[in-house]
């Protein structure tokens, strides 16, 4: 891989937390349709026995939650919706057909990715607020069966929701050629970026020049005084 030909778009500690939130979800989910469909228990056997199960899906969880809140605060800066994401979406049709428009400047992330992250967002801390209240063993005593109930209810159909938005988001990483390879190595190729995410594109190629510029300065301010250092 040529660096010079690449940039970088998930930084290592983004690209681990992704990779930890992949895997736990993966168990977490098993273990939680074990528990909502008892007739597929065979899923819960990732954890161990029905009482591990029970025992640990709500701790799973809430690490799967700490570190999507750690997701937000390091790329809630780049899902803010702009003026250019109600332009991508009229164009919705082109871009499912593979030929999205060129001449929409487009951000490190697009409407569609924007959309996918505040939904797991919001699914994750609904699936969090209404977990603390159906959890036995330390909340639900304060709170009224009815209560619980609605919560059991409402945490069914985020972690549905949930579910299908992952098996989206997995597909359209598919889909996109070059995504999954830029998640596991952190790079992409300028060509790939300028096509993709031709803002995100412009802003990180002016500081790559701001970079060079900067060096080559520093190296003949570097070479003069060594020069000035021989005359004298």
């Amino acid at each position: 891989m040529n660096k010079k030909e690449m940039i970088l778009r998930t930084p290592l500690i983004v690209r681990f937390c992704h990779i930890c939130i992949v895997m736990l979800f993966i168990i977490t989910a098993l273990s939680g349709l074990s528990l909502f469909f008892p007739s597929i228990k065979a899923f819960g056997l990732v954890l161990g026995t029905p009482q591990l199960v029970r025992s640990l899906h709500p701790f799973l969880g809430c690490i799967v939650f700490i570190l999507l809140m750690f997701m937000l605060f390091k790329l809630a800066h780049h899902n803010i919706p702009n003026k250019n994401d109600v332009r991508w979406i009229k164009h919705i049709d082109k871009v499912i057909a593979g030929k999205e428009p060129e001449d929409i400047p487009i951000g490190k992330y697009n409407a569609g990715q924007k959309f996918l992250f505040w939904c797991i967002m919001g699914l994750i801390t609904v699936l969090f607020i209404t977990g603390l209240i159906m959890w036995r063993r330390y909340f639900a005593e304060y709170f009224p069966i009815e209560i619980i109930r609605i919560a059991i209810f409402f945490h069914s159909l985020a972690a549905i929701g949930l579910i299908l938005l992952i098996i989206g988001h997995a597909y359209m990483a598919i889909w996109v050629k070059g995504s999954i390879k830029g998640m596991i190595t952190g790079y992409v190729s300028r060509a790939w970026a300028r096509k993709n995410h031709s803002k995100w594109y412009e802003e990180e190629m002016a500081k790559v020049y701001e970079a060079e510029l900067k060096a080559e300065s520093s190296e003949n301010a570097t070479k003069e005084s060594k020069n000035g250092v021989i005359k004298s």
